[in-house]
Parts: C-alpha cells; structure tokens; sequence
C-alpha cells in the first residue's frame, strides 16, 4: 500500500491510497483508519483493460459490494482519493471529471453508466477544479493515463463520448423522451421524437447519450449496487430493463467522417457496438427492423436525387423498390427509416443543409411540427460548444443573410476579422500551438484538384500554395491538417477550439442591391448545383445561395474559443469588416 500528498493552493491535501483489490486485502486495508469506512472519497478499480470509478461515503463497504458483483470482481487494483475537505459535492464532481477523461483518454474501457454523470455547482467548485488537474498529474504519474488533458480533452474520443455531462435542459429531455418511449413500449404504440437544435446545442451529445443510457438499461446488473441519487437513476429498477430485452437500436448519421469517429467511440465503450453507428444506406438494405433508430444530423439525410456515386443511385431506387414496392421518386431516406423502426428520434437543424441532395427545409419544418402537434418536440437552445453564448449562431447567420445591421460585442470570445489571409493563417498556427484543434477552414470555392493529384495545387491566397483536406474522414486530427484547409465536408459535426474561415468568392456583396450574393462560377462543390431531374427541381441562383449561407455559418460556429475571418470579395470585405473585431497585436 502506498500513498501520495498533493497541496491544492494551500487550501487542501489529498492522497491516493492503493490496495489490491482482492477480499483479504481490502479487508484489512479497511482497518488502518477510520475514513476509509466513513468519509466521502473517490475511487477506481482497475485492471490491464478495464476501470470503474466511483463515489462513496464508505469505501471499505462499497468495496465488499463491488467484489461480490460479476461485473466488478474481475478487477485488480484500486486507488482511493482521500482528501480531508471533501464532501459529497465534491466527490460526484470529481467522479464525474475522472470518468469524462479515462473516457477521453482511451487506455481503458470505462465500465461505468452514464446516468449518474453530473455537472452541478457547489461552493468552492472552482478552488477544487484546481486540486482536480492535481489528481489527475498524480494518477497520471501512477501510470492510470497516457496524455496531459489538453490533448485528451482535443480527442474525438472526449468530444464525442457517451460520459458528457449534460445540462439542465439536455437532462429534462432526456428523461421525458425515456419517459414517453416506455409509455409507448409498454402500450405497444409507436413514436415519433424530435430533437431540435442550432450549431453547438449539443444535439449529437444527446444521440450518443442516449445510445449508452439505453444499452445500460437494458443490460442493467440485478445484482450491482443501486445508485438511488444517480441522474436518470429512476429508469433503472426493476421493470424498465424488460421492457428492452431484445430491443434493437441503431445511431443513424448520415455524414462519413462523423459516422467513422462515433464508430470509434463506440468501440471503446462497452455496452455498444461500431455496427450499431449507420449510414442511411444500411438502414435501407437491413433484412430485419429496427425497435428504434436514433438520427443524428438528420437535414443531411438525402431526397432521391443524383448520389455521390453511380452504385448508390442504383442502390437508392433499389432500396425504394423493396420497401415501398416501386422506385417513388418522392420517398426520401427518411422514409426509409420510418418503415424500418418503430420509434425514431430525430436531431436536426434545418438550416445546416448544404447540397441540394439535403431533405429539403419543407420536409424538416413539416417534422418538427407534427412533433409539436403530438408534444414530442424538444428544443435545445443553450450553447455549448462556442463561448461567445446563444446569441452568436443568431448573429451569423444573420449577417449572412442581411438581417443583422448592427454589430455586436461577444465579451471573451476571440472573435476577429484579417485583411491579410497570411496573416489570419499565422495566427491559426499560433492559437494551435498554444491550445491544439486550431484549423484553416473554407468555403467551397476553389477546386479540388489534388483529390486525384496529389501533387496539385487547389487553393492559391496570399501568395500561398494551399491543399484542401487530405482525407474526408478524421481530417481534424490527420497529419498535415494543420497546413491543409478543411472543407465543409470534413468539419460538420466537429468541434475546433479556433476556427480561421476564409469566405471564398462564391459569396459576394452586391452594391446596387445591398445584400449578399452568390456567384455559381467561383462554386465548386461536384453535387453543390446539381438539378434534380428525378424530381423535375431546377435550382436558381438564390436556392443555392440558402444553402452556401449554411455552410459558411457552420464554418463559423467551428470554433469554440474563437473564430478567425478572411473574405475574399473586397465589397464583402468592406460590407463585413465593421461586425468584426479588429485582429488583435
């Protein structure tokens, strides 16, 4: 047994006791000191693979309870924070701060639930933040992580990992949706849920929670200790795990790079599965129904028009023939995850579709609204991924469509506009080697020769040679990203903590008219402008420009500590220049 003293600003000291966790030894570990059976601390069991952490007035007792559980007892090694300030409070905070980073952190598959994840205020949370980054240097030197936080925290697998703590309005959500969806299994009924939410709302948390709550009720371990003042913690007594055995679910996201890194996630937490993360496709050419798919992203999920590669235009009608008996050229994938699942639960934004091929906003406005008629409609308004607060999704995309006039200050948020592309360039390579995640992201207008070529050059600005991304899928964290520029394809879904966007000349601003245009010969996205026959739709030069003023807000919502901006279009420019902070020197 060994121990280890941190000082937290003098305010504090904690230690971390070790003790192999095996019966005979856990027993008389328990009888060196009397807080070891009655004092709030925070643990961990662990082996090679695994680890749990937990919260607990008695340790000693919780410990028994644990290695009687076939869940826990396979388990080898326990470290137990002590410290002589601590309360229950504290210890929830700490717990839930340690799960989010081994869950980051991926050298062990967390066996913990979600449900008791919490993110509540207390007095003195912010001194003990302090000792928190204290214990976590001391685990980390014991060898229980691989990397500082900065780099967990910038990973795909903190960002997009089931342990988040959700707010206030993301949990009353959540526990009406369970709610309602056990009412419905219960009376044999089928539903239909709508999620909804602008950029940085946290609509994918809430599907990826969502997916991991559910598998853990359904899993839920008669046998393990109840958690009576965990969140959510009502979902697991007896009754609720029924109601799901057999019970097939599936996270439907439309968009590859974001379904390959959630497919990451998913195979590091136990309880999912990589094959349960799909694509629309897959939903329409499964053999057996689904009990329930949950739709992240859901306005990108496609109208029967021109795919991004011939096999998939013969496999959309393919799939229409075996599910509606004809290749109906109004059936959507949307319809197809309606005939293939009983309940559904869709997180969308309408205003974040960017290709014709999108569902149409009629189609996303008709499901929000009959979600509404039916009380199935949650809105998610606080924001969660950009400082500068909930008015600032509002703000962009008013300036790109001419409803803002008047410029407005975000107090922190590192909101700035260049003249000098150059410029904006050095100094997203600054914030990135300060804090990481910073990345040069664009619009769709310059081609993209180096796809097939390699060697191409794609983008030339500031008397730069500039590539687009090297990969669709992971570009953010793929080598060489940092000197590449993301398309809105590789960024969607995606947090950044710095954003440097550069406004091509697809857009630009129209004196005599006084508002923005689009300019369809500086536009190359390959499916961008496509007509769809099938459908009879031609799009003018307008219906575009509503989908190009998506794009660029979602580029500049990126960010979640600042964003950098360079417009191309001089009278854009001007137009823009007063919204904007000045570069800072």
């Amino acid at each position: 047994m060994t121990s280890h003293v941190g000082e937290a600003l003098g305010m504090t000291s904690f230690r971390i006791e070790e003790v192999t966790f095996r019966a005979a030894e856990v027993s008389a570990w328990s009888r060196l000191e009397p807080r070891f059976r009655n004092w709030p601390v925070v643990y961990t069991l662990s082996d090679g693979r695994d680890i749990y952490v937990g919260e607990s007035l008695n340790a000693a007792g919780r410990f028994k309870q644990h290695l009687e559980s076939p869940g826990r007892r396979h388990l080898r090694a326990a470290r137990v924070v002590v410290d002589d300030t601590f309360n229950k409070s504290v210890c929830l905070d700490l717990e839930s701060y340690l799960i989010r980073l081994f869950a980051g952190d991926g050298k062990y598959q967390v066996l913990n639930g979600n449900h008791g994840i919490t993110n509540a205020d207390y007095f003195g949370r912010d001194a003990y933040r302090t000792t928190f980054g204290e214990i976590f240097e001391a685990l980390r030197d014991r060898g229980a992580f691989t990397r500082p936080i900065q780099e967990i925290e910038n990973s795909d697998l903190f960002k997009l990992s089931p342990f988040k703590a959700l707010t206030q309005e993301q949990a009353i959500a959540v526990e009406d949706i369970l709610s309602g969806l056990f009412d419905d299994l219960e009376s044999g009924a089928g539903s239909r849920i709508v999620i909804s939410g602008s950029p940085g709302t946290g609509k994918t948390v809430v599907a990826i929670f969502l997916m991991k709550l559910l598998s853990d009720i359904q899993h839920a371990d008669p046998a393990a200790p109840p958690e009576t003042d965990a969140l959510l913690a009502e979902f697991f007594v007896p009754g609720y795990p029924e109601l799901l055995r057999n019970f097939r679910v599936g996270l439907v996201v439309p968009q590859q790079s974001l379904r390959t890194s959630i497919k990451g996630v998913f195979k590091k937490t136990p309880g999912l599965r990589p094959a349960q993360v799909l694509s629309p496709f897959e939903v329409g050419n499964s053999p057996h129904p689904f009990d329930l798919l949950v739709v992240d992203e859901t306005h990108r999920l496609n109208q029967r028009a021109a795919q991004a590669a011939g096999p998939l235009n013969t496999m959309f009608a393919a799939i229409n023939r075996r599910l509606f008996g004809s290749d109906d050229p109004t059936r959507t994938q949307l319809d197809w995850i309606n005939v293939q699942s009983k309940h559904q639960i869709y997180l969308l934004d309408g205003a974040q579709a960017i290709r014709p091929a999108d569902l149409p906003l009629a189609a996303t406005t008709r499901l929000r609204e009959d979600a509404a008629m039916d009380r199935r409609l949650y809105r998610l308004t606080s924001q969660m991924r950009v400082r500068a607060g909930d008015d600032y999704v509002a703000y962009i995309r008013g300036l790109l469509d001419g409803s803002v006039t008047e410029p407005k200050s975000f107090g922190d948020y590192d909101l700035r506009f260049f003249d000098d592309f150059s410029e904006m360039r050095r100094a997203i390579f600054a914030r990135d080697a300060e804090v990481g995640l910073s990345r040069v992201l664009a619009g769709f207008a310059w081609k993209y020769a180096s796809k097939k070529d390699r060697s191409a050059v794609d983008i030339r600005l500031g008397g730069l040679d500039l590539q687009w991304n090297g990969t669709d899928v992971d570009w953010v964290s793929s080598p060489g990203s940092l000197q590449q520029v993301g398309s809105i394809h590789t960024i969607q879904g995606y947090d950044l903590n710095y954003a440097g966007v550069v406004v091509g000349r697809d857009l630009r601003f129209d004196q005599q008219q006084r508002r923005v245009v689009f300019d369809r010969s500086q536009y190359f996205d390959p499916r961008g402008t496509t007509n769809n026959k099938l459908l009879g739709i031609t799009y003018s030069d307008d219906d575009i420009l509503a989908l190009v003023r998506n794009i660029y807000a979602v580029l500049l919502t990126r960010g979640m500590s600042g964003t950098y901006v360079y417009v191309c279009d001089e009278a854009l420019r001007s137009h823009l220049r007063p919204f904007f902070s000045s570069p800072r020197r």
